[in-house]
């Protein structure tokens, strides 16, 4: 089995996307040295300076490893978990395994 390769730039753009924010509110909290054409560059990045990612990660408010170890593995177990463990209960109850048909209907 080969080793999968983490993308730092991609997953710097996962999560941001998650959390809703844009690329330029994010050059925003890095400073003024940065831009949304500079994120862009950063999201194409394979591997990001640590010191970068650092600033990134505190910006996001997530852990640095929290980038660094991300898969899409990862993301399907944290999925697959929470759906399957009742925490939303109100969204279950929506689906009707045992519908009633009733023939007049028909």
């Amino acid at each position: 089995m080969t080793e999968k390769t983490i993308h730092e730039g991609r997953n710097v753009k996962r999560f941001r996307e998650m959390l809703g924010i844009k690329q330029e509110a994010l050059a925003s909290a890095l400073g003024d040295d940065w831009n949304q054409k500079k994120i862009s560059l950063l999201e194409g990045k394979e591997s990001i300076e640590s010191t970068i990612l650092e600033g990134v990660a505190k910006a996001l408010k997530v852990p640095v490893d929290a980038i660094k170890n991300f898969t899409e593995e990862a993301a399907y177990n944290i999925i697959g978990n929470t759906i399957t463990n009742n925490d939303n209960v109100a969204s279950i109850s929506l689906i009707n395994n045992n519908p009633i048909f009733n023939p007049i209907d028909k």
